[in-house]
């Protein structure tokens, strides 16, 4: 510990980090957290469209359909803002990862649907593609700055 960061020295108290896992979810399978707080920050792991867990058994993909794994995943990425006192109302940027540039179009239209109701501007946005684990079509991490 370096003497600025000591109590006492009159540094700056910097904030907790605080790793967030909502209850739906499996630990993660590495040495990640599925969200951290710090501050006003929150970071969302990229999430995957697997089904709320259920102990004894292995994660289970929504379904084989684009539709079922984006709203699924859009549901975890919620779940884990939520956990960190956020919504998303306070994402500011959203990173999409898709396996096939053919599912574009189809997911834009899922996403615009999903995000209607927004009160103010949607995040920003960007969309890549990637291989993922076999089954799994998208993952979407989130970025969120709080109050």
């Amino acid at each position: 510990m370096s003497e600025l960061s000591k109590p006492g020295t009159g540094a700056p108290a910097r904030p907790a980090k605080t790793a967030i896992t909502p209850a739906t979810h499996t630990v993660p399978p590495a040495k990640f957290s599925h969200g951290v707080r710090k501050g006003n920050l929150l970071q969302v792991a990229g999430q995957v469209g697997f089904l709320p867990a259920v102990e004894g058994r292995p994660p289970t993909p929504a379904g084989p359909t684009l539709r079922a794994q984006v709203l699924q995943t859009l549901a975890n990425v919620q779940s884990v803002l939520e956990a960190g006192g956020s919504s998303w109302e306070d994402a500011v940027m959203v990173r999409v990862y898709l396996t096939d540039t053919a599912h574009f179009a189809e997911f834009n239209e899922i996403y615009d649907d999903f995000f209607a109701g927004l009160a103010g501007p949607p995040a920003a946005r960007t969309t890549v593609y990637v291989g993922l684990p076999a089954g799994l079509l998208v993952e979407i991490d989130a970025l969120a700055v709080l109050g």
